[in-house]
This record gives structure tokens, sequence and C-alpha cells, in this order.
């Protein structure tokens, strides 16, 4: 069963969709997924304050992405029959995450990396049992954490980071800097869901972020 406060997140799907801004990709000879998990109080009409979202910390000897905070997700295989499949089998592999504990809630438009073109689904999906996950796959994954959402929220914890000519938000925790595309569909849902409380966005340099954090990250 979806918590009333899930519930509001499905409903508000296209105001979430708008936000991310979705484009057709370019480059369809790969697709994947990544499972944007939430878990809080089932009951609750509104944000609990209990409510977290699993994070994983990606390897920084990983040869794409490397050091990035990731929500857990990869490539379509061919055995999978949906999305859905290949983000809850992805968050197995990641995690150790047992797919019977969730419950997937609404896909999200397809949106893709500017870099590779490659189409990628959002799913978002409420924790039902939580329990207990760990980098099971160390080569890809060395950290896996639930990141409260208050936290996120808090905008003490938001900033606006530009690299080049790009910019776009992100946060910090457990002394990592959450940024790229996983901060912004973190950004997208809050906002769509009514949750975001006013942030300072005034542009700070994503290098020195990173340099400060314990992402161990390289910039290209």
């Amino acid at each position: 069963m979806i918590p009333p406060w899930m519930a509001h997140v499905a409903h508000s799907a296209p105001a979430i969709n708008n936000l991310l801004g979705h484009q057709r990709a370019t480059n369809r000879d790969r697709e994947a997924a990544v499972l944007m998990l939430f878990s809080g109080d089932s009951e609750a009409e509104t944000l609990p304050r209990d409510a977290g979202v699993l994070l994983t910390h990606r390897n920084p000897t990983m040869r794409t992405h490397s050091g990035q905070i990731a929500f857990p997700g990869g490539r379509t295989d061919p055995t999978d029959d949906s999305p859905v499949h290949t983000a809850l089998r992805e968050a197995w592999e990641e995690t150790g995450l047992d797919p019977d504990t969730v419950q997937p809630v609404v896909k999200l438009d397809e949106v893709h990396i500017r870099r590779s073109g490659y189409p990628i689904h959002p799913i978002i999906g409420y924790w039902v049992e939580p329990e207990e996950v760990y980098p099971a796959s160390l080569d890809e994954t060395d950290d896996v954490f639930e990141a409260p959402l208050f936290h996120l929220l808090d905008p003490e914890n938001r900033m606006m980071v530009g690299h080049g000519g790009w910019k776009g938000p992100a946060f910090s925790i457990n002394g990592y800097v959450v940024w790229g595309f996983t901060a912004g569909l973190l950004s997208a849902v809050f906002r769509g869901a009514g949750w975001e409380r006013p942030w300072d966005q005034t542009v700070t340099d994503l290098t020195t972020a990173i340099h400060r954090s314990r992402n161990g990250e390289r910039l290209r």
C-alpha cells in the first residue's frame, strides 16, 4: 500500500516531469533505470519527519561517474522486462536490497545524461519494509546509506554549483556533495511535491566543492 504522502508524489509526477525538462534521448542503443527509493511513516498524510531516500557512493576507481553519489541503478539487460525490473535488479546487485520490500509508485518520463545522450528511466518507489543494505558490489559501490529528507531539504545543506558553462543544484550530506543527475532528480521531486524551502542559489565552483568533500571524484 502506498502511503498518502507518497501518493502525493505520484500525483505530482506531471509537475516533476516538467521541471526535469524532458528531451528525447539522442542515443538509444543503451538504456538504463534508477531507483529513487523513499522510506518513512506509512500512515503520514504529509512528509514525515523520518522520511529518507536511498543513496550510494560510486567507487572512485570506476571508469565512469567515479566518486559520485547516485541512486541505485544501471543499464537494462536483455532479460529485464521493464524499467522497474531493471531498477530493482540493479538495486539488489549494488545494495543487497530485497525487491519484495519495495512498492513501485510511479515511473517518471525518461531523462538522459548530457554527455552520453542515453535514456534513463527514473523509478520512484516506497520502501515498505526497510532492512539493512550494504555495498554489495564493492567494485561499483563503496557506501550505501539512507539520506534523511529533512537534512537534504534544509537550506544549509543546499547549494548551486557550476563547472564551465554548466550549473545545477547540489546537496551536502555525510561529507559528500550530491550533484549532477542525482541532485537534479532530487531537486525536481522536492519542488514538484511542494516540499522545497527557499535556499541560497549563489553559484559555488564545483571543483572547489568536490575538493572539500569526501567524494574522491575526478572532474573532466
